[in-house]
C-alpha cells in the first residue's frame, strides 16, 4: 500500500470507497477535454467500473488532493494475460483546471515509486489517439511507443511503454 505523500498543499494518497463519484466527476472532465464531439456513450457505467477498480484488491488507485479537493488520479495493476512484472496503467487524468500546475508529474513519479516497490520492471499504457497533450505528457516521462502493440488499423490508441528502473 502506498504512504500518503504530503507537501504544504498537496497529498497523493489511495482513493477511498467514499470517492467514487468525485473520481467519476473529474474522469468525465479531463476525459471530455480530448472528445471534440462530446463523450461517447457507449452504455459504461463509470460509476460501476470506478467503484470496481477501487475495490479490486489487486489493483492501485491514487489520487492528488489539493486544499481537500481531487485533483489527479491514477489506476493501475498487472493484467491477468501480463508477465508478473508488468503493469498497466488503466486510467491517469488531472483535473484540466489544474494542468501544468505539477500534478501529473507528481502523480506519476508516485505511481513510479509504487511499482519499484512492488517490483515491476515494465508498464504499458493506452492513449487515445486524438489526446496529443497526454501524449507529450507521457514521451516527457520517458514513455515510448510499445514495440510489441502496434496500432491497429482503425484503432483509436496508441500503446506506450515505460521502463519502471529507468534504465
Amino acid at each position: 500500500m502506498i504512504r500518503d505523500r504530503v507537501t504544504p498543499s498537496r497529498v497523493i494518497r489511495t482513493v477511498l470507497p467514499a470517492e467514487a463519484e468525485h473520481i467519476v466527476a473529474l474522469h468525465a472532465r479531463a476525459r471530455a477535454t480530448y472528445y471534440p464531439d462530446g463523450l461517447p456513450q457507449d452504455g459504461t457505467d463509470w460509476l460501476a467500473a470506478w467503484q470496481s477498480a477501487i475495490a479490486r484488491p489487486d489493483g492501485h488507485v491514487l489520487c492528488v488532493v489539493e486544499q481537500g479537493r481531487i485533483v489527479g488520479l491514477a489506476s493501475f495493476r498487472t493484467p491477468e494475460s501480463a508477465a508478473a512484472d508488468t503493469v498497466r496503467l488503466f486510467q491517469f487524468h488531472v483535473d484540466p483546471e489544474h494542468w501544468g500546475r505539477g500534478v501529473g508529474t507528481a502523480l506519476h513519479a508516485a505511481c513510479v515509486e509504487e511499482w519499484k516497490a512492488d517490483g515491476k520492471l515494465t508498464a504499458v499504457l493506452d492513449v487515445h489517439a486524438d489526446n496529443r497533450r497526454a501524449q507529450a505528457f507521457y514521451a516527457r516521462l520517458g514513455w515510448i511507443p510499445d514495440p510489441e502493440n502496434p496500432p491497429a488499423d482503425g484503432d483509436h490508441h496508441l500503446f506506450l511503454r515505460f521502463c519502471v528502473t529507468g534504465e
